[in-house]
């Protein structure tokens, strides 16, 4: 019984060994024969990657296919340039191109009033249309005790007119733009 015992001991010690010296082997075996065309530094690497066509890109990360990405720039958007230059007026707290956003800070004509606006404009599409972009405005009241109240103006007044005028601006420049191409 003792012999048995020591010989699969012994067999459990030989496997472990072989074990750790594959391993440790197979990790540290190094390419003995190096390409004489092989780039050395950073820079010579990834110009032969780029000469190749091979190597990461963030095409080929996200999976879209080569030469299909739409690059489109928030100068190119003439919803938002309109919008922008609708609101110039106004301080600006959020303005998010990826997100489709624009909120401005709260405003008021004079320094003094009691009341001030704030308005956000969220782009649902790109396309110059009256549905394409939803425009919120709140209200904020303030006492002399500084007690503010703040309501959502549902007056559709003044949100067609801000619509409107960025549609306006929007159209004009979409125009302008063909005409350049």
């Amino acid at each position: 019984m003792f012999k048995s015992k020591a010989k699969n001991t012994l067999k459990f010690l030989i496997l472990i060994i072989f074990s750790i010296f594959l391993v440790t082997s197979a990790c540290s075996k190094k390419n003995s024969k190096l390409d004489p065309n092989r780039p050395l530094g950073a820079e010579e690497k990834r110009r032969k990657n780029i000469d190749e066509g091979t190597g990461a890109s963030l095409g080929s990360i996200l999976g879209t296919a080569r030469g299909s990405t739409n690059y489109e720039f928030s100068s190119s958007n003439p919803m938002w340039r309109a919008s922008l230059e609708t609101l110039d007026f106004l301080p600006l707290t959020t303005v998010d191109y990826s997100g489709g956003v624009i909120i401005t800070d709260w405003y008021s004509e004079n320094d003094n009033s009691s009341e001030s606006i704030k308005i956000t404009l969220r782009f649902l599409s790109n396309e110059i249309r009256s549905d394409s972009i939803k425009i919120i405005v709140h209200k904020k009241t303030c006492d002399n005790n500084l007690n503010c109240n703040t309501k959502l103006i549902s007056s559709n007044l003044i949100k067609d007119e801000l619509r409107s005028t960025i549609l306006r601006k929007a159209s004009i420049f979409e125009k302008s733009d063909k005409k350049k191409k």
